[in-house]
């Protein structure tokens, strides 16, 4: 590897760690000619699908628009950090899983929303709202339905806040 100071083609490694997930690993480097350190850092890299936009368009993926994706819909839920992460490799994992070359935008939101739905969801709604373009309160209310119809017994109605199931009962 050529010293970034002098451009010398020639370093050494000095020290080398694997990250905590494994997934890179820290070199400190040394250079035979002028003498500085610096350090290097090295990832798999791994050839992810092409996404097929809805409009035909065609873009590389890109994690960090994953990890924006996440962000938006938990922002402000108890939702830790390391979840989050742990869901955007999740995704990830699926897509290198699929082997294929080019993937439809649409796909990768569905991986999405599964993940969402096992995090919190109130961020899957929000995802589901924005993602499958919801245009008015019929749209939620027909989400949530099949939200309490595919995961009965965990309370859903708390999504609605205690307000609306308040609300409801007056209304009989």
């Amino acid at each position: 590897m050529h010293c970034p100071f002098c451009q010398h083609g020639d370093t050494r490694v000095i020290d080398s760690r694997v990250s905590e997930d494994g997934a890179t690993i820290r070199r400190r480097r040394g250079c035979e000619a002028c003498g500085e350190r610096f350090s290097t850092l090295e990832t798999i890299e791994l050839k992810l699908p092409v996404i097929v936009k809805s409009d035909g368009r065609r873009e590389a993926f890109d994690a960090r628009k994953l990890r924006v994706g996440f962000d938006r819909a938990l922002q402000k839920r108890p939702v830790s950090e390391e979840q989050v992460e742990a869901a955007v490799r999740a995704v990830v994992h699926q897509l290198r899983m699929t082997a294929e070359r080019e993937l439809p935008a649409r796909r990768i939101g569905e991986f999405v929303m599964a993940e969402l739905r096992k995090l919190d969801h109130v961020g899957y709604v929000r995802f589901a709202s924005v993602y499958r373009s919801f245009e008015d309160v019929a749209d939620f209310r027909e989400e949530l339905d099949r939200l309490e119809r595919e995961l009965p017994g965990e309370g859903q109605l708390s999504l609605l806040g205690e307000h609306a199931v308040a609300d409801k009962g007056a209304k009989k």
